[in-house]
């Protein structure tokens, strides 16, 4: 018994159709109201899977058919025959019920509806007349000729009409290899095959019991004449066989053979372009075809599309099958069969696999005799397979179909290759050949394939397809398929397919996304196989040796890609084993390299721009330009009024987009064009991958070659700009990121000057594919608009300017109405750019300035002139010859100052407060350079007093200073910083206190006033000495802090000396001169590297200590203060320990001349200054003598009796008094430094030798 089970997951047969209203079902089949479009089958105990998906639908919902009476003779001609029937569909205008005949690209057609389904999704697009005549090859004895092609997962099958091909091949010449071919291997005696009056009788009563079965009711008409059957016989014959072939595009049709041809049937160049879909407005490809020109040959003619899975091969069919309503099911399919002739299998395996594949249920067979009705019989579709005299077993054709869709799987692996699968009337074996190769060994210099145009559309618009998903894992297979489409189609003929490709080749590289995205484009493109072959994913060590695709037959063989010895072998279960995996049969290498990536691009555009190129007919008035001479990147000094002016026309591409070009462009291009469009998206792709070029040159430091590379950037948005209308807001947000790179650039090759010839070397090289480039713009634009921003020049100012103008026109364009919105990110990249560059230019005009007032010193080399301001710090005595500030150095500072202003308020703009105090600071140092220009002269020209000029500008640089550090707040907003302005406003500070103690002003001020001011401008600079943390500075504030001690204590030290009258003012003075020489002390002793200051500040502090003595008149006091002045020269051993030192090892260093370890361990080996040193022993030696002379009088004087102890002081004193007396004067200054640290140390107690240092 057979049972028939249904889907409930889809809708019914009559609600299918989506082009008509629904109509009721017939009273007797609502029991049927349940049928759903997808079944399961089960026969006996074989079980075979179907399912079937209506996608699309002409037809109207079945109506009931018209049960004809007994004895209706169908010779005559209903009333309404061969009129058109929505309810028959096409099938109603042709002599065929069903149409057994394909049309040769009837899959493609199907293929172009259904783009998301080809390529991964189904195993087959085919008619369902092709199907049928696969599956019934091993019962049958009918030749087969089909052409196969495959994309990607997906064979489309079409019918290989060899006989029509043939007659076509004896018109016009083409085609003539294949027949020789195929008389030669395979049938030698060919002849044309006429079909017999019984084939066109049985037809044309057909289609009369179709037009009665819809039209019962009206009667039928006479029988025509002999003559007019003869007449009809014959049309058909004629329609039947009329060439319907398309042309191929080389053969040249005379007029007689175009008027044999129908209208609707002739095939011209374009005959698949109106298939084409255009990619959607995201991928900016432009509309490539009209979508309304449609030709004969690629149109979707079929009533339904189905989606037909069959076990587990899933299959995209086209069926004309009517179907009508009636019986117990919503859905029937009406036969009209001879009564005297039994059903025999394959009509049998026709009928159930019809019915399979339309869903429908039930078949209701109309039996007559000689044209007479007889009788209706009704048959369940599970019940055709079990029909007498027609038995078949379901499980074998399911068999059938997946052996031959393996076979066809496993040995049809290129794309774009068309295959030939053939088997000859009454023979048992099949073979498969490649036309493709065979077509490419033939002789002929032109042997074309009708196949080759609308594989290779089908090919694009599944890549295009694909595009449109933006799923990376498919980007190899759109590689593939368009590296296929490509090969396929002639450029001269097809340039916009080609320039399309190549354009979507470009865009599978992302070459602005992050380096995630970049591994991620580069692991799909290398799984995207070879380009243009798929196998299948079988083991390789395991074959089966029961499967076997040669003939013993070696002659007719050798041409076969593979062939199936007996027809039989196809009814074994899982005889050909194949899984629907595909798997490269190698992988393509994509290289992580960026540059690599763009070369790709850039050459996939080029070939794109050829395309285009190649097809306007109108030539440029241009010369023809050699690709191969290179085109000049000359740079043509100019002056920065030239350059303004360029830069200015930068932002007239801006304009919003208006109605559009309408003359002719340069080239002859019409505005508006596919090439128009085309050229627009080239162009821009060009322009984007020379701007990641000139970014990954720039973080190479290849400064030469990205200026190159962002040359040709802005020459492709130059030509892109001349054949465009308007830039749209994402075309300017780019042109303003190639702009502010540019000026990166040329900010980079300023700074970097020493390097230039290098630098020119990498800007003057050019590849062929660039100059190639380069003369595809100039088809359509001069490309000169963006050569001074781009040109290397020689001199740094020019390149500040131009890179600052770059800056500016970045920040005019995304600060416009067109990018307001969009580009608030990039406008604070570029207005910290804005701020850099200012800075960098302030900076320029200053170290100007400070090297022009440097030159006019006769001081420093004129190749330290620009560092000696920026790194050095300001001398505290800075003798600056000076009498007037002439205008140039006066212009520098205005435009120094300017700039820095501007700079300024780029940053506050993006509330940036560590740079805003960096150009405060910058600021601060012009202050200072601005004060050491205008110190007073002398008649003698020499240094004259501290100028009030020098006093304004000091108090400005402090007021900058202050200010920067206002805006950091704290030094945990930016450490370096801080310590950068607190150290100049330190050193600010202490060039002031410094100046107008060594140069007062006393013309002008009282003693008083000035030593207040020193005092504390000192103290202020002694704030901002940071003694505790720990940093590189920390040595130099402890010297600094040091100094300043030491000259406070000098100060008030001469004070207390020329100070007459007020005791209490000179008690003041004295113990401040005390406390500040104590701290001196202890700061030097601190520094390992100041071993003369040390010793210069014990020696005035003894001075000191001499000079109170002067004025005691009590000779016990007067002991008491020379001892301590003694204790004050007993720590000069300290600093004579640290002279000695260096002294041995600049000895050591003299010795051992090859030794570089020694100097270079020696910290301040070469800083000891020994002129420096004799000074001060000069005044070191008397004050020691006059000390010990002093002590050993007082003592032997006193009228106290001196106790053992003290004695033998005076007796030390004595010793060490000879032995300073009677040593050589012109000994060695080491052994005299020996000679003072032996006499120091005798002096000293044993217990406290080593605690002089700290005591103090």
């Amino acid at each position: 018994a057979a049972l028939l089970k249904m889907s409930s997951d889809h809708g019914k047969v009559s609600s299918v159709s989506t082009d008509h209203t629904h109509e009721e079902l017939d009273p007797d089949s609502a029991a049927s109201e349940d049928t759903k479009q997808g079944t399961v089958i089960c026969l006996s105990n074989n079980e075979v899977k179907s399912r079937a998906v209506v996608k699309y639908s002409a037809a109207p919902p079945p109506a009931t058919y018209a049960l004809l009476q007994e004895k209706t003779d169908l010779k005559l001609p209903p009333a309404n025959w061969l009129r058109e029937s929505a309810q028959l569909g096409s099938a109603g205008t042709t002599m065929l019920g069903s149409s057994s005949k394909s049309k040769p690209f009837s899959s493609f057609g199907m293929a172009y509806d259904f783009i998301d389904s080809i390529g991964n999704d189904v195993d087959v697009v085919s008619d369902s007349e092709n199907i049928k005549k696969l599956l019934k090859i091993p019962y049958s004895k009918s030749h087969v000729s089909m052409a196969v092609h495959r994309v990607g997962r997906t064979l489309l099958l079409d019918e290989l009409d060899i006989q029509e091909l043939f007659m076509r091949s004896s018109q016009t010449g083409d085609w003539t290899w294949l027949k020789e071919f195929y008389q030669r291997l395979i049938d030698q005696k060919w002849q044309r095959k006429k079909k017999s009056k019984e084939h066109w009788y049985e037809k044309a009563i057909l289609s009369k019991f179709l037009y009665y079965s819809i039209n019962g009711n009206d009667v039928a008409e006479p029988v025509p004449s002999d003559t007019d059957a003869c007449a009809e016989a014959e049309g058909c014959e004629s329609a039947e066989y009329g060439p319907s072939w398309p042309a191929t595009f080389n053969s040249s049709t005379t007029e007689a053979d175009q008027s044999t041809i129908p209208k609707e049937e002739r095939v011209g160049n374009t005959y698949a372009l109106g298939h084409v879909t255009s990619v959607l407005k995201e991928q900016n490809l432009p509309t490539l075809f009209n979508e309304g020109e449609n030709s004969q040959g690629l149109k979707n003619d079929f009533v339904r599309n189905i989606l037909w899975t069959f076990e587990d091969i899933h299959m995209l069919v086209g069926s004309n099958m009517p179907i009508f309503g009636g019986g117990r099911y919503p859905a029937v399919s009406l036969r009209l069969r001879d009564n005297n002739k039994p059903i025999n299998i394959l009509t049998g395996i026709d009928y159930w696999l019809d019915n399979l594949m339309c869903n429908v249920p039930e078949l209701v067979m109309c039996f007559h005799v000689n044209g007479i009705v007889q009788k209706y019989e009704m048959i369940k579709t599970e019940d055709i397979p079990d029909l007498e005299n027609s038995t078949f077993s379901t499980r074998v054709v399911k068999d059938i179909a997946q052996n031959i869709l393996s076979f066809l799987k496993s040995n049809c692996t290129k794309e774009g290759h068309t295959y030939w699968l053939f088997k000859a009337s009454g023979s048992d074996i099949v073979k498969l050949y490649d036309l493709t190769t065979l077509c490419e060994e033939a002789p002929e210099e032109k042997c074309q394939n009708p196949f080759t145009l609308p594989v290779a559309v089908l090919l694009y618009k599944v890549a295009s397809n694909m595009m449109l998903k933006k799923n990376r894992k498919h980007y190899g297979t759109i590689r593939t398929l368009l590296l296929n489409c490509i090969k396929l189609l002639d450029e001269e003929k097809h340039p916009q397919i080609i320039a399309s490709a190549h354009y979507m080749l470009s865009e599978l590289f992302h070459l602005d996304d992050s380096s995630e995205d970049e591994e991620g484009n580069g692991e799909s493109l290398r799984n995207g196989g070879s380009e243009d072959s798929y196998s299948e994913d079988e083991e390789d060590d395991e074959e089966d040796e029961s499967c076997s695709y040669t003939s013993s037959e070696p002659l007719q063989d050798c041409k076969a890609v593979a062939v199936i010895k007996s027809v039989g072998e196809l009814s074994v279960p899982e005889k050909y084993k194949s899984t629907h995996k595909i798997r490269p049969n190698c992988s393509f290498p994509v290289s992580q390299d960026k540059e690599e990536k763009c070369r790709l691009v850039l050459s996939y555009v080029l070939k794109g721009l050829k395309a285009v190129d190649s097809s306007i007919k109108k030539e440029s008035d241009l010369p023809a330009a050699d690709p191969n001479t290179p085109i000049p990147l000359k740079y043509e000094e100019s002056g920065a009024r030239a350059v303004e002016k360029e830069i200015a026309l930068l932002l007239d591409r801006a304009a919003p987009c208006g109605e559009g070009l309408k003359l002719p462009m340069r080239s002859g291009m019409l505005p508006g064009s596919w090439q128009h469009q085309m050229k627009l998206q080239l162009f821009l792709k060009a322009s984007k991958a020379y701007y990641v070029l000139a970014e990954a040159a720039t973080n190479l430091l290849k400064y030469g070659r990205a200026l190159r590379y962002i040359k040709l950037a802005l020459q492709c948005h130059d030509a892109y700009c001349a054949i465009s209308s308007g830039l749209y807001p994402r075309v300017l947000l780019f042109h303003s990121q190639c702009l502010y790179l540019c000026g990166d650039v040329q900010l980079m090759l300023a700074q970097n000057a020493s390097n230039r010839a290098a630098y020119l070397e990498e800007y003057n090289y050019q590849t062929k594919e660039d100059q190639e480039i380069l003369h595809c713009l100039h088809r359509e634009s001069s490309c000169q608009a963006f050569n001074m921003a781009t040109d290397l020049a020689t001199d740094p100012e020019y390149q500040l300017f131009v890179s600052s103008k770059c800056y500016e026109a970045a920040h005019d364009l995304l600060t416009s109405e067109a990018l307001k919105d969009l580009g608030q990110e990039q406008l604070a990249q570029v207005l910290k750019r804005l701020g850099n560059i200012r800075n960098e230019m302030g900076v320029f005009y200053m170290n100007q300035a400070a090297a022009l007032q440097t030159e006019k010193e006769g001081g420093e080399p004129a190749e330290n002139k620009y560092i000696a301001i920026i790194l050095s710090l300001p001398s505290p005595f800075c003798h600056v010859v000076r009498r007037t500030v002439c205008a140039a150095e006066q212009e520098l500072w205005k435009k120094s100052f300017s700039y820095f202003e501007k700079g300024m308020q780029n940053f506050e703009a993006i509330s940036d407060s560590v740079n805003k105090a960096l150009l405060l600071c910058n600021i601060g140092r012009l202050m200072r350079i601005c004060a050491q220009a205008h110190c007073a002269m002398t008649t003698e020209e020499s240094r004259g007093e501290f100028s009030p000029e020098e006093a304004l500008y000091y108090n400005k640089a402090v007021d900058y200073y202050q200010r920067a550090m206002k805006c950091l707040g704290s030094r945990e907003s930016h450490t370096a910083v801080w310590d950068s302005v607190n150290w100049e406003l330190s050193t600010t500070y202490f060039t002031l206190a410094t100046l107008l103690q060594d140069y007062a002003p006393l013309s002008r001020k009282a003693q008083e006033q000035i030593e207040r001011e020193v005092t504390e401008a000192m103290m202020k600079s002694l704030r901002y000495c940071d003694l505790q943390t720990e940093s590189a500075r920390q040595p130099l504030y402890q010297y600094r802090a040091a100094t300043i001690h030491h000259r406070l204590a000098s100060m008030y030290h001469s004070c207390y000396r020329n100070q007459v009258g007020d005791e209490s003012l000179r008690k003041q003075h004295r113990s401040l001169a005390e406390l500040h020489y104590s701290k001196a002390v202890r700061l030097f002793l601190n520094l390992s590297d100041a071993p003369c200051e040390l010793l210069r500040t014990l020696l005035e502090r003894v001075a000191f200590a001499e000079f109170t003595m002067a004025g005691q008149s009590s000779s016990a006091v007067k002991l008491k203060t020379l001892t301590g002045a003694l204790e004050i020269m007993r720590e000069t051993c300290s600093a004579f320990r640290l002279i000695h030192k260096e002294l041995q090892d600049q000895q050591q260093k003299e010795v051992n001349t090859f030794t570089k370890s020694e100097a270079f361990d020696s910290p301040t080996s070469s800083g000891l200054n020994t002129e420096e040193v004799m000074k001060l022993i000069g005044v070191f030696e008397p004050s020691f003598s006059f000390l010990l002379l002093q002590l050993v009088k007082l003592s032997t004087t006193s009228k106290r009796k001196s106790s053992s102890k003290e004695e033998e002081q005076v007796k030390l004193y004595k010793q060490v008094y000879s032995r300073l007396l009677r040593a050589e004067k012109n000994a060695p200054l080491i052994q005299r430094i020996g000679l003072y640290l032996e006499l120091l140390e005798q002096l000293s107690p044993p217990a406290e030798t080593d605690e002089t240092g700290p005591s103090v």
